[in-house]
């Protein structure tokens, strides 16, 4: 049955009923959805998502969210979309139990990426890219780490339009290059590191480690020789 609308019945309601009403709409913080469908796909978007806040530690005016529901219009919570991974420049950190775009000077997340598993459709996407297309996304990633392929698109003249050359792609608005192997995607930070995972970087943290204390083993041991010998190393 449809349901009547206060234009339809055409009467005029006291102005702290209207404000009752608005404040009945119910925003919900799930979807009811999995964040991925597979191991492969939740790595992913982990990856992107961790690394990318990292990248922008030091900045408190960049948003960086993993499978947020993100409200586009006040008054619409059937108007939504849960991106894998997004940006948002020019919002403060924090947590937010979903992005409700009005309630952040009407910014919109700026760059999104879809991580595909098999269980996604062509119809599907096309969902997806109508609405990121619609409502302000700047530049779209979409990686199937299956076959192994990345696409992107940005924004120009109003319109999210396919990058024709993707490998060695910068993002405009974040900085980071896109380097697609013949065994898998690769993503340089701006000073060139490589985005890792958090057993990579615990790694890399453990051998930075070892390498200063055999530096400062090496410093011991020349110290002590240089006493043997009569000479004050602090000298």
């Amino acid at each position: 049955m449809k349901r009547l609308k206060i234009k339809d019945i055409g009467v005029s309601l006291p102005k702290f009923m209207s404000v009752s009403i608005n404040q009945q709409i119910i925003y919900p913080d799930s979807d009811g959805q999995p964040m991925a469908d597979n191991t492969k796909q939740f790595r992913w978007i982990v990856l992107i998502k961790e690394n990318l806040e990292l990248l922008f530690a030091d900045d408190p005016n960049v948003f960086v969210a993993g499978d947020l529901l993100w409200y586009p219009v006040e008054g619409h919570p059937e108007i939504r979309i849960a991106p894998d991974a997004m940006a948002v420049l020019g919002r403060p950190k924090g947590d937010r139990g979903s992005y409700r775009q009005w309630e952040e000077d009407n910014i919109p997340p700026q760059v999104v990426f879809e991580i595909l598993s098999p269980g996604n459709r062509v119809k599907e996407m096309t969902r997806k890219l109508q609405f990121y297309e619609r409502y302000g996304v700047e530049e779209y990633y979409i990686y199937d780490p299956d076959s192994n392929e990345l696409e992107g698109l940005q924004r120009l003249d109003g319109r999210l339009q396919l990058i024709e050359q993707i490998n060695g792609w910068i993002s405009p608005r974040l900085g980071i290059q896109f380097r697609v192997t013949s065994e898998t995607l690769e993503i340089y930070r701006p000073d060139g590191r490589k985005f890792l995972s958090s057993l990579e970087l615990e790694q890399e943290r453990q051998q930075a480690f070892q390498r200063a204390e055999q530096e400062s083993q090496r410093a011991k041991r020349l110290a002590e020789q240089l006493r043997a010998l009569g000479i004050d190393p602090e000298a």
